[in-house]
Order: structure tokens, then C-alpha cells, then sequence
């Protein structure tokens, strides 16, 4: 299949930002009295899906946006200092070459997202950011890319690290592919039977047909 146009997920799948976030959920969780996230415990809760894990929290429907909102702006002060996931620098220009639509779909903002493509010299490689500010909002902005964009949806990939993910691309008739660096568990992600479950960035070369013959990464 030619894929002519990727939309990636960000937190987790491009940028490394699950210490900084579980460090900004630690201070809101003291805040509003939620539980904490433990380091000892984090292997286990990369299992939970997302209601497994709010209910773990003990974060509400009716305060999640609140709380998403504020993490947000907190991410803000020191998103351009946080590290590209490894082996993307090198990937993300050379898949860009060979794509129509070269997007990121994120429940982060948009102004998070700009500020740490430009740190790491990416503003140009992608043609469009789109944000959803609900957690579950993902399978209704990607419908609507499809519309704006006029993709061929069976032409078009979504690329993520949980399993929320895999549920918003099924919902919106998206292939999908599930990255094993993120936050959710490769185990975890493999039992929602993604399209492509990939174990490092270089694997989405295999995924594009003129990057695949030429065999950069060999």
C-alpha cells in the first residue's frame, strides 16, 4: 500500500515527554488530592487503557478537561527544552519527502507543538497540526483531516503510542500504526491488533515503497 499521507500522534511518538508530564500530573494530582503516579508503578500502568488509568488516578470525566488544560500550559514553560523521540530527526525529513499530507493529530496544543518543532528545526517538515482538546476527540478531528485534505482514508496512516489511539483510527476507518516507544505497552497494543506495530522510528521506512527499495537504513 502507498501511503500518501502520515499523521502522527505527538506526545510519546515524536516528542519524549512522559517525564515532564508525569512530573506536571504529580504536582495537579497533590493539588486536587488525586493519586500519584510512582515511578515503581509506571511499567503497570503502561498495561491500562485510558479509562483503566483515569479510574486508577482517580481523575473524573467531569474534571479531565480542567486538568488536560492546565498540564497543558504547564508543559508550555518547558516543552522546547525536551528531547525528540530517538531515531526521529533522521526519519521524519526523509518520510516527509515522500508524502502528499504530513500531519500531527495531538491532544496537545498547537502552540506546544509549534514551539518544539521549531526547537528542533522540523517547522517545515510537516504541513499541517491539529489538536483535539478532549482525550477520546481523536477519530472526529481525523475524519474531519480527511474532509479538509480530501485523503483517500484507506491511503492514509495514523501513527501512535497508545491504545486510545487505535481506537480513535478503527472508529474513523483509519489504518493504524502502534509505536512501541511510547506510553503504552507493546503488549498492551498488540492485543488491540494495530495495522503495524513498530519497534523503532526506521521502521516506518518498510511503510513507504520508495524508501523500502532503496533500503536507506541498511
Amino acid at each position: 500500500m502507498k501511503y500518501n499521507a502520515l499523521i502522527f500522534d505527538f506526545d510519546g511518538t515524536i516528542a519524549d515527554t512522559l517525564e515532564e508530564s508525569i512530573k506536571i500530573y504529580n504536582i495537579l494530582a497533590e493539588k486536587y488530592a488525586l493519586n500519584p503516579v510512582l515511578a515503581e508503578e509506571l511499567p503497570e500502568l503502561r498495561h491500562l487503557s485510558l479509562g483503566q488509568l483515569l479510574d486508577h488516578l482517580g481523575i473524573s470525566k467531569h474534571r479531565l478537561p480542567k486538568i488536560l488544560f492546565q498540564a497543558t500550559r504547564m508543559l508550555k514553560k518547558n516543552i522546547s527544552t525536551l528531547p525528540l523521540i530517538s531515531g526521529m530527526a533522521e526519519v521524519l525529513p526523509e518520510l516527509r519527502k515522500h508524502t502528499e499530507h504530513f500531519g500531527i493529530l495531538t491532544s496537545n496544543s498547537v502552540e506546544n507543538v509549534n514551539l518544539f518543532l521549531k526547537t528542533h528545526a522540523l517547522e517545515n517538515v510537516f504541513t499541517f497540526v491539529s489538536s483535539t482538546s478532549k482525550l477520546t476527540g481523536k477519530a472526529r478531528h481525523l475524519r474531519n483531516i480527511q474532509k479538509t485534505y480530501r485523503i483517500e482514508k484507506e491511503k492514509a496512516l495514523y501513527i501512535g503510542d497508545e491504545i486510545r489511539d487505535i481506537h480513535a483510527s478503527k472508529k474513523a476507518g483509519f489504518p493504524i500504526a502502534a509505536v512501541a516507544w511510547g506510553f503504552n505497552s507493546p503488549e498492551s497494543l498488540e492485543s488491540e491488533h494495530p495495522d503495524f506495530m513498530l519497534q523503532h522510528p526506521r521502521d516506518l521506512f518498510a511503510l513507504v515503497p520508495e524508501i523500502a527499495s532503496s533500503s536507506p537504513t541498511s
